[in-house]
């Protein structure tokens, strides 16, 4: 239900910016989150976004450099990553989780309270 795009292969220090949609479902009541898979490792938890918008949670390893957004009239979510370093190399994976309700607009980290994923885009970055 979620589809992403815009990855690729880049050099270090170069910029991508991922984009993720869904048919059929507004983004404007869901957190959003953006995870990775290096060959290898266990997913992890890359940046997160509120339903409202508000609010936003980076894993240190990326603050500064990449950024989480969305555009509700597109029903879309990004993320640029600037600067970017071998180590960013991975399979992107969306993930969204309806959670607009009055006085709750929580941003979720883990992988386990996300109900959508999408089925992933590559990022190689070579050095």
């Amino acid at each position: 239900q979620l589809v992403e795009s815009g990855g690729g292969l880049v050099q270090a220090g170069d910029s991508l910016r991922l984009s993720c949609t869904a048919s059929g479902r507004t983004f404007s009541s869901y957190a959003m989150g953006w995870f990775r898979q290096a060959p290898g490792k266990e997913r992890e938890f890359v940046a997160a976004l509120s339903w409202s918008g508000r609010s936003t949670n980076y894993t240190d390893s990326v603050k500064g450099r990449f950024t989480i957004s969305k555009q509700n009239g597109r029903n879309t979510v990004y993320l640029q990553m600037n600067s970017l370093k071998p180590e960013d190399t991975a399979v992107y994976y969306c993930a969204a989780k309806f959670t607009r309700r009055p006085g709750y607009d929580p941003i979720l980290v883990r992988l386990d309270e996300y109900d959508f994923w999408g089925q992933g885009t590559q990022v190689t970055v070579s050095s």
